[in-house]
């Protein structure tokens, strides 16, 4: 099992209260896969860098997970096929 962080920006169009369920789905995901997640943290809405289909604003969540590559890379393929994802970012933390 490896550490990885997960970062996904979510569309702005999502309401503040869609948004822990959208985050809870793919936590639970995770979970049946065999990971733990250790630690999520939303950090809201910011500003993007540049658009990205044509939004300006992402609401930002970033997850600490342990986990089997297969798990992750499975989480991953789901939350780029999600609409509602702009945008994620697979990093494994320890090298």
């Amino acid at each position: 099992m490896r550490t990885y962080e997960i970062m996904a920006i979510i569309s702005p169009d999502v309401d503040d209260r869609q948004l822990q369920p959208i985050v809870d789905k793919y936590s639970q995901r995770l979970v049946a896969e065999g990971a733990t997640v250790d630690n999520v943290d939303i950090w809201g809405r910011r500003h993007l860098a540049y658009p990205i289909d044509k939004k300006t604003e992402g609401h930002y969540v970033v997850c600490t997970v342990t986990a089997e590559p297969a798990a992750v890379t499975e989480v991953d393929r789901l939350m780029s096929i999600d609409e509602q994802i702009l945008r994620t970012k697979v990093l494994r933390t320890d090298a």
